[in-house]
């Protein structure tokens, strides 16, 4: 008769779970890498306040009281002047394709209206698409131009106290002028519930076949790799078709989210995007054995392109090196189309850098797939 417990048995079973969790090793490198992963992004990469925000500056005089207020703008940490321009026309372009978070302009009539006393104005446009982004730097503009202005004008304590409190820093919010948040939120929506669904529904395509044994029945088709792709993707295309449909109609209906852009244009980037993303599943189907592994390298992939892409947290406000890595994920440039399209009413001139990045994206995974597939045949 057996004893009750054995601690050899319990050795033997321990033994082997830990050489079939070895034979596993994506699931052995997803529970050392999610957490990992985690610790990483949450600590260092996130930031709901973002500091040295790209700005455009426009001003026709580099007198000393234009300078006072641009030196007050950066010492608050918001800004980061990097680009300086002659019109408004220029400055229009480069916040409206998402270069800069802000545009400030000084009037040529600045310095005069300081020294007369007659009410100076500054203009202050702020890319309000992000509510989040825009909130903290406009919050303290008043006090610190005034401030400037009265440091500026300190000899005389009187006039420089009569500037300070008649100086008028007109704020613009862009395309958000009311900061409501499911502006933002919603049509991002669009990128990660595409992102979500048709990474994992693909990637299971292949892996499904060879746990089912259909395999052989598939291989056994006069079809070439690329026809067998293709024959896998494009139901999912239509599905992805299916989702856009609903998300677009429940964001203008539900949400009343504004649609200032092309429809075509729009329709071209989301049909990009999704085609990219059933290629990635499918070249994901072909590192994975079983459908579970599938998951586990979506749910991998799926995690740092939701944190780093700009949908949950301020793009820049995360450091250098997490804004290149989030470059790497196509959703970061489709929320950059979509936000911009749906919002700003931008052009395909404006959104032509994210669009490229898209069709390389699709470029790239498409090759993977193929490589990796003929890999696995062999």
């Amino acid at each position: 008769m057996r004893g009750w417990f054995s601690f050899t048995r319990l050795a033997a079973l321990l033994i082997k779970e830990l050489i079939q969790m070895r034979r596993d090793r994506i699931t052995f490198a997803m529970m050392l890498g999610v957490p990992l992963m985690q610790l990483v992004l949450f600590g260092f990469a996130i930031n709901n306040d973002p500091k040295e925000l790209p700005a455009a500056l426009v001003t026709s005089s580099q007198d000393r009281f234009t300078r006072a207020m641009v030196s007050a703008l950066e010492i608050t940490g918001y800004y980061r002047f990097n680009h300086v321009v002659d019109s408004q026309v220029e400055a229009e372009k480069l916040i409206e394709n998402g270069t800069v978070s802000f545009v400030v302009t000084i009037p040529s009539d600045f310095t005069r209206r300081v020294l007369k006393g007659d009410r100076p104005q500054i203009l202050i446009e702020a890319d309000a698409t992000d509510p989040a982004v825009a909130s903290g730097a406009i919050s303290t503009l008043g006090t610190v131009a005034a401030q400037a202005l009265t440091r500026e004008l300190g000899a005389d304590v009187k006039a420089a106290d009569q500037a300070a409190r008649q100086l008028e820093v007109v704020v613009h919010r862009r395309y958000n002028p009311e900061g409501i948040t499911q502006y933002n939120i919603v049509p991002g929506l669009l990128g990660v519930i595409l992102q979500m669904t048709m990474v994992m529904m693909t990637s299971m395509a292949l892996t499904r076949e060879i746990e089912r044994g259909t395999m052989e029945n598939l291989l056994a088709m006069p079809a070439n790799p690329l026809e067998i792709m293709l024959g896998k993707v494009i139901p999912f295309l239509i599905v992805g078709s299916v989702q856009v449909v609903v998300v677009l109609l429940a964001a203008k209906l539900l949400f009343g989210v504004p649609f200032v852009g092309s429809m075509t244009l729009l329709l071209v980037g989301i049909f990009i995007f999704v085609f990219a993303l059933v290629l990635l599943g499918y070249a994901f189907s072909t590192f994975a054995t079983t459908q579970m592994q599938a998951m586990q390298l979506t749910f991998f992939y799926f995690l740092p392109s939701l944190l780093l892409s700009g949908f949950m947290f301020p793009f820049r406000g995360m450091p250098v090196w997490a804004q290149y890595i989030g470059e790497m994920f196509p959703l970061t440039h489709f929320l950059r189309i979509i936000r911009a399209v749906m919002l700003k009413g931008a052009n395909l001139e404006a959104v032509g850098t994210p669009m490229a990045a898209m069709l390389l994206f699709t470029f790239g995974f498409g090759l993977l797939a193929l490589l990796r597939f003929r890999r696995t045949l062999d």
